[in-house]
């Protein structure tokens, strides 16, 4: 199996899950971890944490295209290819968390509210990443 491209963000399995953590206070979730030691909820002066799997699944809360390549840690290939991105509302956590479309997804076909699930794909470096994927 291929070396993820961010160690420690999301499971390798056959049904991968990103990898956040929650308060144990106040049960507010997080993704990317936190890495500070008190809860970024004003509500809540908690400052314990514990990792948590995330959903993987969720609703298409936005998108649109990458027509120019982002900033590190992402590893771009050359020549640059345009990419999807979707913000997809986590189905437990109610939560955004952004990340790129699967190679081949049309734009014009995507449509607020539809279901979407996490993979992994490779990147033209061979490394692992999360994708959204249309769920079918």
């Amino acid at each position: 199996m291929s070396a993820p491209v961010l160690e420690g963000w999301f499971t390798l399995d056959a049904e991968p899950r990103l990898i956040g953590n929650r308060c144990r206070r106040c049960g507010t979730y997080y993704f990317p971890r936190l890495k500070t030691g008190f809860c970024r909820n004003p509500d809540c002066d908690g400052e314990s944490f514990e990792d948590t799997p995330l959903s993987r699944t969720g609703r298409l809360w936005s998108y649109t295209n990458a027509a120019y390549a982002p900033p590190e840690p992402y590893v771009a290939c050359e020549p640059f290819q345009p990419f999807g991105i979707a913000a997809v509302e986590l189905e437990q956590e109610r939560m955004i968390v952004l990340g790129q479309l699967v190679r081949g997804t049309e734009l014009s076909r995507l449509a607020l509210g539809m279901p979407m699930v996490l993979v992994l794909e490779a990147l033209d470096d061979g490394k692992l990443t999360w994708k959204w994927k249309v769920a079918t």
